[in-house]
């Protein structure tokens, strides 16, 4: 089985929830770090471990300069998790169009240049759009979101890319990752900040659904995507497998934290385009990847839970 050990990795969105828990995997693992840094990043997840990277100070418009730098590199991995519009706060259309479109397009124009053994695509549930079974690699795409859409365009281009350049690109589709260095405004950070607090959380319904998946998980596979034979653009779902309703996610916080909160919600109405059924179909990994994930929820919330309680100076 291969590892990051040894590996020169290059990762975008480093300061983001899923690129900054990749950095610490690769560098824990053995990896030699690159890692690109706009002016504008907020380094708060990976301040300690800047010393430990390379940085490369481009945006991924940047075309030359990004260029020049990914010459000199000459990375075997590159882990493209750069992305804008994943939460509720980021609604700038052009942004959106921007980053995760053009973003991916200048990043792989520039990886032909280069000899890589892999370049791992980050995709997300929200490509999918509303279904009403569990959704599958093979599934029309149906986006109802401008950040649905810019995901959908930015995958497709790199499964093209993969196949008329003969290139290994994949794509790890993203169901709803949580755990340590999420953002505070996301559901499972939120209760478990407010009831750490004794403070009461609150959520818009308890009605809302999501396959919930625990960032280790996550991480092994970005790591199981090294033993690909011949990647040519294929498409991961990567997710639990299961759905859960925020409220039982949330019961489930409060009763590991001891119960002394009591959820708080606002109009049980569900927002806009908001699905009533969202679970990956994760056969295909399972498979191809030879990847399960290790932790149900309740185990995958108790360690955020543990790693809350240590960390809790830096969402202060």
């Amino acid at each position: 089985m291969l590892s990051f050990d040894g590996e020169k990795i290059f990762i975008t969105g480093a300061t983001g929830f899923v690129g900054s828990n990749l950095v610490r995997r690769s560098l824990q693992n053995g990896a030699d770090v690159y890692i690109n840094i706009r002016n504008s990043s907020d380094t708060w997840r990976i301040r300690d471990l800047l010393k430990d990277v390379s940085v490369v100070h481009a945006d991924l418009s940047e075309y030359e300069k990004l260029n020049d730098s990914l010459k000199k590199i000459k990375p075997d991995i590159i882990f493209h998790t750069a992305v804008y519009g994943g939460n509720s706060a980021q609604k700038d259309t052009v942004k959106i169009i921007e980053s995760n479109i053009s973003g991916t397009v200048n990043l792989l124009r520039i990886c032909k240049n280069i000899h890589f053994n892999l370049f791992v695509n980050t995709g997300s549930s929200s490509e999918y759009g509303i279904k009403n079974t569990a959704m599958k690699e093979s599934d029309l795409l149906n986006p109802v979101t401008d950040y649905g859409v810019s995901k959908a365009a930015a995958t497709l281009f790199c499964q093209k890319t993969a196949l008329t350049e003969n290139l290994p690109v994949v794509t790890l589709r993203l169901f709803s990752p949580y755990g340590q260095y999420e953002q505070k405004s996301r559901l499972v950070p939120s209760v478990i900040l407010a009831a750490l607090q004794k403070q009461n959380p609150h959520i818009a319904s308890r009605d809302f659904v999501r396959d919930f998946i625990y960032i280790e998980d996550v991480l092994d596979v970005y790591e199981a995507a090294l033993n690909l034979k011949d990647p040519r653009g294929e498409i991961y779902n990567i997710g639990s497998g299961t759905q859960h309703t925020v409220g039982y996610v949330t019961d489930t916080i409060i009763s590991l934290l001891g119960n002394e909160v009591t959820c708080v919600t606002g109009l049980p109405r569900a927002w806009e385009n908001e699905p009533t059924f969202w679970q990956a179909d994760i056969q295909r990994a399972a498979s191809e990847l030879a990847w399960v994930p290790k932790y149900t929820l309740e185990q995958g919330l108790n360690k955020t839970i543990d790693w809350f309680k240590e960390h809790m100076i830096l969402y202060s």
